[in-house]
């Protein structure tokens, strides 16, 4: 395996499938299945998972609800997937913890990186929810934060199509797909991978994103032994 600590992205959207909205057990059984077949291999795994399958913080803002109090609403949002996806895991025989930004002692650990990084070096898969725990930052830019905290290798941004474009593929049939990209150009030409906190972070500390389908069997499994695989973001 080329990288041997990952940070896992996942879009809430993802976990919804055809509906839209919820949860669906096929697909968080299939990223489950996914997840347990990097930890087998020696991969220490950390998890990411939006919330915006059921609530968009932004969304609520614009229909007139405070922005901080949406956004709150969208952090509990993300310890819902994260449970759901802690249970999938444990069902199938991975030890996983969920730390959670936001202290609810009763059903997730209160987020502390020197026991997150202890729990990585268990062999137990850490899922980091509840966002940063402040309104204002995404999902993307808490995915970022964990990564450089836990030293993690790579970032791995899931999506639904293979990659970065400079337009978006699933309306424009001529849409261009970058197989590399770097911060900056991400940045001055405002290409939508990560939001610009997120893209700053990793940039600073040398973090590359790499942006992929994960609908796509197998595509986790290349993307960690080094395949080319999606868009890598990097510094040059």
């Amino acid at each position: 395996m080329k990288y041997k600590r990952i940070l896992l992205k996942l879009s809430g959207e993802a976990l919804s499938g055809a509906s839209g909205h919820g949860i669906s057990p096929e697909i968080i059984g299939t990223f489950s299945r996914e997840i347990k077949a990097l930890h087998e291999q020696g991969v220490e795994v950390a998890v990411v998972i939006g919330g915006g399958n059921i609530h968009r913080g932004v969304a609520g803002a614009t229909k007139g609800m405070d922005r901080t109090t949406s956004d709150h609403m969208g952090m509990l949002a993300t310890i819902i997937n994260s449970l759901a996806m802690q249970d999938n895991l444990e069902r199938i025989g991975v030890k996983t913890r969920v730390m959670s930004a936001i202290e609810m002692h009763e059903v997730a650990e209160p987020y502390i990186r020197r026991r997150a990084m202890r729990h990585l070096e268990k062999k137990r898969v850490v899922i980091f929810a509840g966002g940063t725990g402040n309104p204002y930052f995404t999902t993307d830019t808490a995915a970022a934060l964990r990564a450089n905290e836990i030293d993690a290798d790579i970032l791995l941004k899931a999506t639904k199509v293979d990659g970065v474009y400079d337009k978006d593929p699933m309306e424009n049939g001529d849409a261009i797909k970058y197989d590399k990209l770097s911060y900056i150009d991400v940045l001055n030409k405002e290409i939508k991978v990560m939001d610009s906190a997120a893209i700053s972070l990793c940039m600073d500390n040398k973090i590359d994103i790499i942006v992929f389908n994960v609908f796509a069997e197998g595509n986790i499994q290349k993307v960690i032994a080094g395949e080319k695989i999606g868009t890598i973001v990097t510094k040059n």
